[in-house]
């Protein structure tokens, strides 16, 4: 195919890089990186993760990102590697029978902007061809809004990222505040909606998220698969919220990154993909807009799912091989639900930006929250409890509904100085 339209192909891109001065990038206004070491460390990266890679085309998404359509092969997580690319299975389904939710919340899910129908601003085709995934394009422009490579991969500054227990000691980093709901039970996975907002982020403010956690071991060991929206605009570079996956292996250490910005996750579908943007968002007292994911363990796979639970909705998966023989390659001992927002003088608001009591049109939500047993079987709803250490700014409910909303987490708030 002919190389894209109003911006570099993925090969000159890559060309590029090589010649990449530290004098141009440190005078961007945005730019954090350290030093002309760091900058070498981050040209480094990129070279590798695109290491005999092509791309037969490429396309922007709605916030003007650059998706290049590789091989299914050549992406960073399966480069070198041999055999078929498995396929994801149907999601086991819960059993729907009891009551009515007698109040009819009308709610529309999120659509793929990827299709043969679409074209980019300059023409593009917003579709990858057969064979080929959407990889979000991993830039010096992103990496250099970061000191260094080991900051762009953490969860947030001064890192954490699992939300923090009533009963557990005050470790909480000082960067971040939450609002959640949990349970500790054995699990293979598990599922919501996860209603969609886009919170304003403010000066001193670094990011707000609605996610799922799945955690298993504790301490250094501790480690987690992880879904949801974010609006990061330092990671982006915009003020969208957008599609995020994250893990680590060693309790935000030295693992993890997001999306595909290092090799972990195996994309396999093409219809969703980490670090998209999503629009519509929801608008209080008006049209509410939500998103599906799950996440499934099987045959050595985290499979993550998005806008359905049917194999074809799998747009990927982690491989318990990322995990190097811990907790995560057995099953999750906890599920975790609700939002996280990163500040330093001052918090962004989270969800909505209305506190939890505010309700339908009004507060974010979680709904559908279940979870699969580890040996199988049907989705069983979850027995969540709610978490709101930082009332004043955050709160969060839990309420048990009839079909179909069922076990639903209502949350956020406005956030200010917590």
């Amino acid at each position: 195919m002919a190389d894209p339209k109003g911006f570099p192909s993925l090969k000159a891109f890559v060309d590029s890089i090589e010649s990449a001065k530290y004098t141009h990038y440190v005078a961007r206004v945005e730019s954090e990186v350290s030093n002309e070491d760091a900058l070498a460390e981050m040209k480094a990266h990129i070279l590798k993760l695109y290491e005999k890679t092509e791309a037969p085309h490429s396309f922007m998404d709605l916030s003007g990102a650059i998706f290049d359509c590789i091989p299914i092969e050549q992406q960073p997580s399966l480069r070198g590697t041999s055999g078929p690319v498995p396929t994801a299975p149907d999601l086991p389904q819960r059993d729907v029978a009891g009551p009515q939710d007698a109040e009819e919340r009308k709610v529309s899910l999120i659509p793929s902007p990827f299709g043969p129908d679409r074209m980019d601003w300059h023409g593009n085709v917003m579709m990858c061809p057969p064979g080929t995934i959407p990889m979000r394009r991993v830039t010096l422009e992103t990496l250099t809004r970061f000191g260094t490579l080991k900051d762009f991969f953490r969860k947030g500054p001064r890192c954490g990222g699992r939300p923090p227990r009533p009963i557990e000691p005050a470790t909480v980093p000082a960067t971040h505040r939450w609002a959640h709901a949990y349970q500790n039970v054995n699990n293979g996975g598990g599922h919501s909606f996860l209603n969609l907002w886009d919170p304003p982020i403010g000066a001193n403010q670094i990011f707000s998220l609605s996610q799922h956690w799945y955690i298993g071991g504790s301490g250094a060991n501790l480690q987690t698969a992880e879904c949801g929206w974010q609006v990061y605009p330092g990671f982006y570079g915009d003020a969208k919220p957008h599609l995020f996956i994250y893990w680590t292996a060693d309790d935000y250490s030295t693992t993890g990154c997001y999306n595909l910005t290092c090799s972990a996750f195996v994309q396999t579908g093409t219809a969703y993909s980490p670090g998209m943007a999503l629009a519509p968002v929801s608008v209080s007292s008006g049209a509410q807009y939500e998103i599906e994911l799950a996440y499934w363990h099987t045959g050595g796979r985290w499979w993550l799912y998005v806008n359905g639970t049917a194999g074809a909705n799998a747009i990927g998966y982690y491989p318990d091989s990322i995990y190097k023989g811990g907790a995560l390659t057995m099953n999750a001992a906890e599920i975790d639900y609700g939002g996280e927002v990163v500040g330093t003088t001052s918090f962004p608001p989270m969800g909505s930006g209305a506190f939890a009591n505010a309700g339908w049109q009004k507060a974010a939500y979680q709904r559908t929250i279940g979870y699969w047993p580890p040996q199988g079987g049907a989705m069983i709803n979850a027995t969540l409890a709610p978490v709101q250490q930082w009332p004043n700014c955050y709160t969060a409910q839990v309420v048990l509904y009839g079909a179909p909303w069922f076990e639903t987490l209502w949350y956020g708030g406005p956030g200010g100085n917590c």
